[in-house]
């Protein structure tokens, strides 16, 4: 089975330089982004079989991945103008 890349920088590429900006000058930015990558990978582990989750908790953490996709994303928009 082929897993799609989720990471911030194959989910939002036009997003690129302001993701890496804010990592550095944004400490919330950060920190949501850290969250996003632990889980994210957590979500493909479980995904690729190297973690055995069940499906409420596989579905758990992918519904975690999206909230703090989508609120990053906010960050992301208000941070470039359009």
């Amino acid at each position: 089975m082929v897993i799609d890349p989720h990471d911030l920088h194959h989910e939002f590429p036009e997003y690129r330089e302001a993701i890496s900006s804010l990592k550095v000058s944004n400490a919330h930015f950060a920190r949501l982004f850290g969250e996003y990558h632990v889980v994210n990978n957590e979500v493909v582990k479980a995904e690729e079989g190297s973690t055995l989750l069940g499906d409420i908790e596989l579905e758990a953490l992918k519904k975690q991945r999206l909230k703090l996709k989508d609120d990053l994303y906010g960050m992301l928009k208000d941070h470039v103008p359009a």
